[in-house]
């Protein structure tokens, strides 16, 4: 009896285990490090290589003036030639300079057409160096595209799958230049909470200093938690970093109800619940059929053969629909079953959701795309 005792005690707890790490997340999923991000880089170049694909030199006039100019310094004089290639775009090239990228690393690009071009296929991307915010070069970018989409068309017909006009080229830029950011040597670092909340910035503190065994985090605001370097990790704040981004938090998000009426998506937190609510919910649908039938004349008769129209008119005032009581305090499970019980759409629920706040019965916020 013992025995068994022991194993369903073990049993339930394994289980509590699992659902509290089902339900925690990592510190480094949920929170970025003071000066740790990507910056973003851009450029203008040119593609050449294309089957006929490309600008027409007369509707994109930066493009002759790019080519004219790229010739130029490779020694070719092409100023009061008429040219007509149309195997050369002008492209925008844009990446992400990854934190701490050293200088001959290598990163992605990506490349879109700036002018009338109607596919990049097979072209070649020209040496483009890509600039900061800054304005300073910081990668070189070069090479051969791959385009996810294709276009083909003859005379009578034409077809097109994907976005010919943008493709990207792995590992196609070179690191020429390092920002300077010195991690290891800080004193002091602060964590950005992704999802900016008191609670869950709280939480981070205590299982911080918990596992340090000093109050080295501090809470600031609901987005920010500071870090002191405590002495025993001999100056480096990396290895303070290390030891704290895999321990697991549980986030605590406030409630709320995010609504995209473009699409009528809805999106319920499971921290929403609503006070006791009446719903009844009837639309006014009026259907206007058309059907025209013919009329013909009389056989050798001087009529004609004309048109008379035939019109239904259908009014549905949704009579069906019942007033449904929504009991305080029910989970985000029991709402969605019982709105879903009514029979409604999307948008209709949208409707209802928003009516239910105006009534003060909806203990969340409404964020409407």
């Amino acid at each position: 009896m013992h025995r068994w005792i022991a194993i369903i005690c073990a049993a339930i707890l394994a289980a509590t285990a699992a659902g509290e790490a089902a339900a925690a997340s990592r510190i480094k999923d949920i929170v970025d490090v003071e000066g740790v991000r990507e910056n973003q880089l851009i450029g203008y170049g040119l593609v050449v290589g294309l089957q006929g694909t490309g600008d027409g030199l007369n509707n994109a006039p930066f493009t002759r003036q790019s080519l004219q100019a790229m010739l130029e310094r490779l020694g070719v004089n092409v100023r009061d030639a008429n040219m007509r290639t149309a195997n050369t775009a002008a492209v925008m090239v844009t990446a992400k300079l990854p934190p701490f990228a050293t200088q001959g690393s290598r990163i992605d690009v990506s490349v879109s057409a700036l002018g009338d071009s109607k596919s990049l296929q097979g072209g070649t991307l020209l040496v483009t160096p890509l600039l900061g915010a800054d304005g300073e070069v910081y990668a070189i970018a070069q090479g051969p595209l791959a385009i996810g989409g294709f276009s083909a068309e003859a005379e009578a017909a034409s077809i097109t799958r994907g976005v010919p006009t943008s493709g990207r080229i792995a590992s196609g830029a070179v690191v020429e230049r390092e920002i300077d950011f010195r991690l290891a040597s800080m004193s002091t670092v602060r964590l950005s909470l992704r999802n900016p909340d008191f609670t869950t910035a709280r939480r981070i503190a205590l299982a911080v200093n918990d596992l340090i065994g000093s109050p080295v985090a501090e809470p600031t605001d609901p987005s920010t938690v500071r870090l002191t370097l405590p002495p025993r990790f001999n100056g480096n704040i990396v290895d303070l970093l290390t030891d704290i981004e895999q321990l697991f938090v549980e986030p605590d998000l406030p409630a709320k109800v995010v609504i995209d009426e473009s699409t009528g998506i809805i999106v319920m937190g499971q921290d929403v619940r609503v006070s006791t609510v009446a719903v009844a919910q009837g639309n006014l649908t009026v259907l206007v059929t058309e059907e025209p039938q013919v009329s013909q004349p009389a056989p050798f008769s001087d009529g004609e053969t004309v048109e008379v129209p035939r019109s239904q008119v259908q009014v549905q005032d949704g009579v069906e629909q019942r007033l449904a009581v929504v009991r305080t305090g029910i989970t985000l499970r029991e709402l969605v079953d019982g709105l879903n019980a009514l029979g409604l759409g999307p948008r209709d629920l949208i409707s209802i959701l928003q009516s239910i706040k105006a009534a003060g019965a909806l203990q969340a916020d409404i964020e409407v795309m």
